[in-house]
């Protein structure tokens, strides 16, 4: 059985679940269109900093926030488009705006659409007419965002998109196994490419690394101690995979990007979509205890 429900609590919160299969997830539409929780048999999938969520002029550490129209951060961040230089910040708008519920399903899965559109605010740091339109469906152990890109503008719109999921992880990182699709990944910090053979060292304080060349539409992380295999299923617009983790943190971050870093400078594997064009995509993320 599907259910769709609506609790008021710091936010208006919409909470699907599949009462069969024992999973939940918590959507907060004013807050970036967020998915806030993932339950799975009352066990949380998310990591979610509930002090921090209070907090609405700082960004949302947990969940899965939506990234668009970039994916991490640029340059001072400056980008020039048609001659003129604009600011945009870290991962975009996307997840700081209010987004609007416009349609609920319950047949053979719980659903829920949510739209966000271009608006002065938007337009002034990116000069484009856009509308995004997410689906969450939630089915068993499994979680689709179904995504379209929508190009309103009479001219060509540059952007990537991407989620930054926060895993929970309340035990040893050392417990943590990678069936990533690539070989080698680039340190965000230090610009080196390293070659990857499936671990992490998880002393540092931080790691945030990118992984290019993918081989597949799919990655696996086993948490040993927690017994959860966790399966993202992206598709092929998705050109990176990020992973993020701090030391000490709850958490750790496997994220599906479009392009890197500063790709609405360079143009690397940036998508264009053409006047009045849209594109879609799907990411899938799936949950087994064993």
């Amino acid at each position: 059985m599907f259910t769709i429900s609506v609790e008021q609590q710091q936010y208006k919160t919409h909470i699907l679940s599949d009462e069969s299969a024992g999973s939940q997830i918590e959507v907060v539409p004013e807050r970036g269109g967020i998915i806030t929780r993932w339950r799975m048999q009352g066990q949380e999938i998310f990591y979610l900093d509930t002090e921090r969520f209070t907090h609405p002029e700082l960004s949302v550490r947990g969940g899965n926030p939506i990234l668009f129209p970039i994916c991490g951060n640029l340059p001072d961040n400056l980008y020039t488009h048609n001659g003129q230089r604009y600011t945009l910040k870290q991962h975009g708008f996307a997840r700081e705006l209010p987004w609007e519920v416009t349609e609920e399903k319950t047949q053979g899965k719980a659903s829920l659409t949510l739209v966000l559109k271009s608006n002065e605010q938007t337009q002034a740091v990116y000069p484009f007419d856009w509308q995004l339109i997410f689906t969450y469906e939630l089915q068993g152990n499994t979680l689709v965002i179904r995504q379209e890109y929508q190009n309103l503008s009479s001219i060509p719109m540059p952007f990537s998109a991407g989620f930054h999921p926060y895993f929970l992880m309340d035990g040893d990182k050392n417990q943590l196994e990678f069936q990533i699709p690539s070989g080698q990944y680039q340190d965000q910090n230090t610009k080196e490419i390293h070659a990857f053979e499936g671990s992490f060292d998880f002393n540092r304080d931080e790691i945030d690394v990118a992984f290019g060349d993918l081989t597949s539409q799919c990655a696996t992380v086993i948490d040993r101690s927690r017994r959860l295999k966790l399966t993202l299923d992206y598709d092929q617009i998705y050109s990176r995979l990020v992973f993020w983790t701090l030391k000490g943190k709850d958490f750790y971050c496997l994220e599906p990007w479009t392009a890197p870093r500063n790709a609405v400078n360079t143009g690397e594997n940036l998508t264009v979509l053409a006047p009045k064009a849209s594109c879609t995509a799907s990411v899938r993320l799936t949950a087994n205890f064993f």
